[in-house]
């Protein structure tokens, strides 16, 4: 048995049998990794509020030869997404983290950039001030997992597109000018061009003082949250909730 000592950030968990708790966790060393939390639901001394989604811990467990299931020993709470104010907005953005990477990655296929991805969007992912952080991060994701495309220039025809409206459609590849635009395809305006270009140069944090509501690119949120359903192959739950939310009046 090998134990382990490590940076981790709880996605979710699930009931087994008559007390435990199945965990799925992303570690720094190793990627997403799961683990079976021992009485986890009837004793919170060693894990206490450690169990939210979300929380980024220092987790100590063992790895078991030839078992799928690693054995969760204790977590230390290095941030919790409850030590400040939450409501539904900020829960969701939360659980589109998880939900993404929960999906995206591979067990145990360690993804540091990813990592440092997830830390930097959960620290400013506030109540009132999620809708950057969730652009961010879903940008970033497909740039990192290899699915974005190149925002520049016509996938068709190559004429250069940087300033102008661009057109994108779910179910095909790459960027197109209006020209060339398949069919059902939908329009990313030259601004969110734009802003993606800028979010792809800079840490998250540069844009902290910016003003972003829930109306600010929101072509550029669909278009990557429907560029990553696109290579998950699914619809994600998360998103969906967020639509909901944005989609809501004043």
């Amino acid at each position: 048995m090998i134990q382990r000592v490590g940076e981790a950030i709880v996605l979710r968990s699930w009931p087994f049998l008559e007390a435990d708790l199945i965990v799925s966790l992303f570690t720094r060393e190793q990627g997403r990794v799961k683990g079976v939390a021992r009485h986890a639901m009837r004793s919170r001394r060693r894990f206490g509020g450690a169990l939210e989604p979300m929380t980024y811990v220092r987790a100590t467990y063992a790895e078991r030869p030839k078992q799928e299931l690693m054995r969760l020993d204790a977590f230390e709470i290095l941030s919790s997404p409850l030590s400040r104010p939450v409501d539904y907005a900020r829960t969701a953005a939360l659980q589109l983290v998880a939900e993404v990477i929960e999906e995206a990655l591979p067990e145990q296929a360690p993804e540091d950039a990813v990592f440092r991805l997830a830390l930097s969007v959960m620290e400013e992912m506030q109540v009132d001030r999620i809708w950057l952080p969730v652009t961010y991060f879903a940008l970033w994701m497909n740039r990192l997992m290899g699915w974005m495309p190149e925002l520049g220039h016509c996938v068709v025809c190559g004429e250069y597109l940087r300033g102008q409206t661009l057109h994108y459609s779910a179910t095909s590849d790459g960027i197109t000018c209006a020209d060339d635009r398949r069919p059902g395809a939908v329009a990313l305006s030259a601004g969110s061009a734009a802003l993606a270009e800028r979010i792809f140069r800079a840490p998250l944090s540069t844009f902290r003082g910016e003003e972003f509501p829930k109306t600010c690119a929101a072509d550029l949120r669909r278009f990557a949250i429907e560029l990553l359903e696109r290579h998950l192959e699914r619809r994600l739950a998360s998103a969906r909730t967020l639509e909901r939310i944005r989609a809501e009046k004043i």
